[in-house]
């Protein structure tokens, strides 16, 4: 029963955080509109489809994570009461490879940051720069979210090891 427990815990954690996606995604939407009706510059009407193409990105992201994990709550429950051996060992299996792909993240998204950062220094047109710059405020984002989902499952995993079935 701690397995489920502690799975359900996690799962629902979660779910608080992937509606941070959704946050950012309606800051950025709302940015775009601004920059669409107030925009007097080059520069600031460039941000306008950026902005735009990056809160509907987070917002598909945080809408399908938030559903996938709201539905894994729900799963938990039934493959717990269906062998709770099985079960225990699939959460180590599946937080294990969760950790895998945190590191290739870890990895990936600040090449990503430097690549955009570069073509800011490199490529000196307003929709260049303004792609650049909302590109790196969306990996900064997912950055600070996925910083805290790693630590989560990091603990989770921890916890799950110490409880060995």
């Amino acid at each position: 029963m701690e397995v489920l427990k502690l799975a359900i815990e996690w799962a629902k954690a979660e779910v608080i955080s992937t509606r941070f996606f959704i946050l950012f995604a309606i800051v950025f939407l709302i940015a775009s509109v601004g920059f669409w009706q107030l925009g007097k510059t080059d520069l600031s009407k460039a941000y306008v489809i950026p902005t735009l193409a990056t809160g509907i990105l987070l917002l598909i992201i945080g809408s399908g994570t938030n559903y996938a994990n709201i539905q894994r709550v729900k799963q938990f429950k039934k493959d717990f009461n269906t062998d709770e051996t099985a079960f225990y060992k699939s959460e180590i299996e599946r937080s294990e490879s969760t950790l895998k792909q945190f590191r290739v993240v870890f990895k990936v998204v600040p090449i990503l940051i430097i690549v955009a950062a570069l073509l800011i220094l490199f490529i000196n047109t307003p929709t260049w720069r303004a792609i650049s710059i909302t590109t790196i405020s969306m990996l900064i984002v997912i950055l600070l979210i996925d910083g805290n989902a790693q630590s989560r499952i990091e603990n989770y995993h921890k916890e799950l090891k110490f409880l060995d079935l």
